[in-house]
């Protein structure tokens, strides 16, 4: 595979020690690479420099003389007052392509990702669909390599799916930055790791994420055991350097040099080990046994005149680990705000045990007060905690949660995404709980402090109802699932899995029925009344026509081939050739159209 992207000795600094430094790192042609990392290891900052965005410290980036480089940021930013269609052609302003071809290839692109109304304000789109439409924009630019920065970001479940499947049938290589382990076992074939923890500060494997992870823990072993030898070779060297003064003339001056060596590897292996630490995450149950802690009958609730559930039964007791799962606008904080009462429902009765203590993590961490100190933030009363049976100092309590004692004045606004989820979980974890109520707890979290998360949900005594995009969160921790459709339903499953399944199934069926393909128009003389672009785009008519008739062509075998394979694949098959159908009938309405003008009709 060719070489399209190329970082050698590259370092980035924003305080006393650097992100990274002299990291290498090559990207061929077709490589669909995982970027992982704690919070703030510089990722983001990697994927700027890659793109062309931003410069290093030092070191070089050079990519191959052409390539088309692709970047799809965290945040999604459009210019004011335009529709999806406007974006994407904005887009392709740089493109050596004519008006048509500009409009012909966004309205394409614009299908594909999903777009039903391509003239629809950007500004008006929710989260998932402002990340659909940057994509949009991405895609429609045809990169030889895509770098993106979380793009599972405001998506659903639905639609990171989507996205896996999108970026498993692309034409292009990609380096995707994520927390997300189900989306990276879906699309990265390789993984690398972006960490003061590794010698080099990167740390890569040829292979899925489960066969990294086995390396990467075999490697951090290794490390602490070399540590350990090194520790031990340092206590000898100290006590050989200590001995009396007449021995000392006789001492070796390249041994006295190798044992300050010792010394400065020492402290490398203990500054490197010390990164490989995750978050001390443990929520605190009250040991209350009551059978039933909190019962929901016959419980409804509309919002907007539109239902999102009815009679909708929940039944909380001591070790329940309820899943609530739907697409974006389901209902699902709202139900979770009627559990807690902080909304009273339509219908039906919400039952708490007498004395119940719930514990609820906002969607967006809304409880923080970003003018706050980090300090004040963790620990409101004096400058000590109790948590369990001890009294920590509130240094203690911050380096718990991977924070420094001279971040402690810092205003929480200051603070990452995952520094700030990791302040809200330590403020809930003060708060001894029968209930926990989790609204997306694992936005902005590392891999690491998910994974500790998981373990200390798991190990809660009490019962736990959590609405998160981590597939394998919810997976391992949760003993059944409710699936909401958004119009009222409501229905258990086992696992997310089945909901997804369920869910694509019902949305399949309540697609309409792709219309039969039309004969292509004859090429018909130069038209009188159309402008010079409409001209254009008519003159090259039939030969889109016919290139987009090829591609249903394509789908449709894809369809037949994918008969006997799996769901999943079958499904993203027929859906492709549902697009590549919607794209022919577009192009048919749009010669129409011309044609009528052009006849004067």
């Amino acid at each position: 595979m060719s070489l399209l992207l190329s970082a050698q000795g590259l370092t980035k600094s924003y305080g006393p020690r650097p992100l990274f430094a002299d990291l290498n790192l090559d990207l061929r042609a077709g490589e669909r690479v995982g970027l992982i990392g704690p919070n703030g290891s510089g990722k983001s900052t990697l994927l700027k420099i890659l793109a062309g965005i931003e410069t290093p410290d030092a070191g070089t980036r050079a990519a191959r003389r052409g390539v088309r480089v692709g970047y799809l940021a965290q945040d999604d930013t459009f210019p004011a007052d335009t529709t999806a269609r406007e974006v994407v052609v904005a887009g392709l302003a740089d493109e050596p392509l004519e008006e048509h071809e500009r409009e012909t290839r966004a309205a394409i692109t614009l299908d594909q990702v999903g777009f039903a109304d391509p003239e629809q304000r950007a500004d008006t789109l929710s989260g998932g669909w402002r990340k659909r439409l940057a994509l949009a924009r991405e895609l429609a630019r045809r990169p030889e390599i895509l770098l993106l920065d979380e793009p599972t970001n405001h998506l659903d479940l639905p639609g990171v799916v989507w996205l896996e499947r999108l970026l498993r049938a692309a034409p292009f290589g990609y380096l995707v930055a994520t927390h997300d382990r189900a989306f990276l076992r879906a699309v990265a074939d390789e993984i690398v790791e972006l960490s003061r923890v590794y010698p080099a500060g990167v740390f890569r494997v040829a292979a899925g994420y489960d066969d990294f992870a086995d390396r990467r823990d075999e490697f951090l072993e290794a490390q602490a055991r070399q540590q350990a030898a090194v520790a031990n070779q340092v206590r000898k060297e100290t006590e050989w350097l200590g001995r009396k003064e007449s021995a000392q003339r006789r001492k070796s001056r390249s041994r006295i040099g190798e044992a300050a060596d010792r010394r400065g590897e020492l402290d490398e292996l203990k500054y490197r080990n010390t990164a490989a630490g995750a978050a001390g995450i443990d929520f605190a149950g009250t040991g209350r046994q009551t059978r039933k802690l909190l019962t929901a009958t016959g419980v409804g609730k509309s919002l907007g005149g539109r239902p999102l559930f009815r009679r909708l039964e929940v039944a909380l007791g001591p070790g329940v680990k309820l899943g609530l799962a739907g697409p974006n606008g389901s209902g699902k904080s709202t139900l979770l705000k009627v559990l807690a009462g902080e909304t009273e429902p339509d219908a039906g009765a919400v039952a708490r045990a007498d004395g119940l203590r719930l514990v609820t993590f906002e969607q967006g961490r809304a409880a923080l007060d970003l003018s706050q100190s980090l300090g004040k933030a963790l620990c409101p009363n004096g400058d000590t905690v109790t948590f369990g049976d001890r009294r920590l100092h509130v240094a203690a309590w911050a380096q718990r949660f991977l924070f420094k004692p001279e971040q402690l004045p810092l205003e929480l606004s200051a603070l990452s995404g995952g520094e700030q989820a990791r302040v809200r979980i330590a403020q809930l974890m003060l708060q001894p709980a029968d209930v926990l109520l989790l609204d997306e707890p694992t936005n902005d979290l590392d891999i690491p402090a998910v994974e500790v998360l998981e373990e200390s949900l798991a190990e809660f005594p009490g019962a736990v109802v959590l609405v998160t995009h981590d597939r394998d969160l919810t997976d391992r921790l949760c003993t059944e699932v409710i699936g909401l459709d958004g119009r009222g339903g409501a229905s258990g499953y086992a696992t997310i899995g089945q909901w997804l399944a369920a869910f694509e199934r019902t949305a399949e069926e309540a697609r309409p029925a792709a219309p039969a393909a039309k004969a292509v128009p004859a090429a018909a003389a130069k038209a009188k009344k159309l402008s010079y672009k409409e001209q254009q785009e008519w003159d090259g008519m039939e030969a889109a026509i016919l290139a987009a008739e090829a591609a249903v062509a394509a789908r449709e075998a894809d369809v037949s081939a994918a008969s006997g394979a799996d769901h999943a694949t079958l499904a993203a098959s027929c859906r492709a050739l549902e697009a590549a159908q919607a794209a022919v009938e577009r192009l048919f309405a749009r010669w129409e159209e011309l044609a009528a003008k052009r006849g004067g009709g």
